[in-house]
């Protein structure tokens, strides 16, 4: 017997046990989604800056070999979370051998499909589900591009002066958002307390966790994570939650891990999770900004007329929507594209 869609097991779970956090529909969703297919490029649901252009990839392995070497460090560890197709670290580590820098690979990644792509671009990467198996004996080079903005989110809506957590239901097979069981005021930040009724704050705890403990390794085995994606440097209030199918958006609740569920990411609360751990935080600036400064109109330039719509696409189309961060080892340098 074939296994139900997830949309039906959904629909019995909310029946038999009540609507369920956005968090919980969100996290089923996105792991149904990635293990079943390959969404990027034109025939999948969206693309991603690597995948739009070599000079991504390039620029962000040429920003690892300066800051590896600025630090004196050629042992150390590349990892990628959630690295598509791979595409982006083929380039990066294109570009570090060129600079003699080869580290070992590492991707965190869960889906069959995905692993099989990246392992046509990078042969002998080693795989890992999650972050806790990755090695700790040497400094990581870790890079998170659009990988923060799928993880889930909770949502806390106002009615009235009371905050409640957002709930799905189900009604005639339609998932709908509701506000569920109240929340203390404590757990709304001080600067939102008194948001309007009807505001929705936005919070990660995945996210918090994942950053954690990559920055605790980071402190205790040297090295950098740079991360790269939608977001913002909150707190803020805002629905962000969002859906993409076929190149365009869509209603997040409906149809189930069968379209992309993403949410914007709250840059200042990861850079001080870092700065809690230990670490050196860098940023936020914008995509646009980051890539220039690691030379993308001189890569551009090198490579010809060709390439001047995908330097736009990645400078100027995602340049200010997308934000830049990093996290270093309090002893190493000042990572390239950030001021001090």
């Amino acid at each position: 017997m074939a296994e139900p869609l997830l949309a039906e097991r959904l629909a019995r779970a909310i029946a038999l046990g009540g609507p369920i956090p956005v968090s919980q529909f969100m996290a089923a969703a996105n792991a149904r989604y990635y293990a079943t297919r390959d969404p990027l490029g034109a025939e999948g649901d969206f693309t991603t800056a690597p995948e739009i252009s070599q000079m991504f990839g390039e620029l962000i392995g040429a920003w690892a070999a300066d800051l590896c070497a600025r630090a004196g460090q050629t042992a150390v560890a590349w990892v990628e979370l959630g690295p598509g197709r791979g595409t982006l670290s083929a380039d990066a580590l294109r570009v570090m051998a060129r600079a003699g820098l080869t580290p070992a690979v590492h991707f965190v990644e869960t889906s069959p499909t995905m692993r099989a792509a990246q392992a046509e671009r990078v042969p002998g990467a080693t795989w890992h589900d999650s972050i806790t198996t990755l090695p700790g004996d040497v400094p990581l080079i870790v890079i998170a591009n659009e990988f923060f903005d799928a993880l889930p989110i909770r949502q806390l809506v106002k009615r009235g002066a009371v905050w409640h957590e957002r709930l799905v239901a189900c009604q005639d097979t339609l998932f709908l958002p509701i506000a569920g069981t109240s929340v203390p005021d404590t757990i709304i930040p001080p600067a939102l307390a008194h948001a309007a009724p009807g505001a929705i704050v936005e919070t990660s705890p995945a996210s918090v966790a994942i950053m954690a403990d990559l920055s605790a390794r980071i402190v205790a085995q040297g090295g950098a994570a740079l991360v790269i994606d939608y977001g913002y440097d909150g707190p803020a209030v805002g629905d962000t939650l969002q859906a993409v199918r076929g190149h365009a958006y869509a209603n997040p609740f409906e149809a189930p891990g069968e379209q992309d569920l993403t949410a914007h990411v709250d840059l200042a609360t990861l850079r001080l999770v870092a700065s809690a751990s230990g670490a050196v935080s860098w940023g936020t600036t914008t995509q646009g900004t980051f890539l220039r400064a690691l030379g993308i109109d001189q890569r551009a330039a090198a490579l010809g007329d060709g390439v001047s719509g995908d330097r736009r696409r990645l400078v100027e189309d995602m340049g200010e929507l997308f934000k830049v961060i990093a996290l270093t080892h309090a002893d190493w340098p000042r990572p390239a594209g950030f001021d001090a």
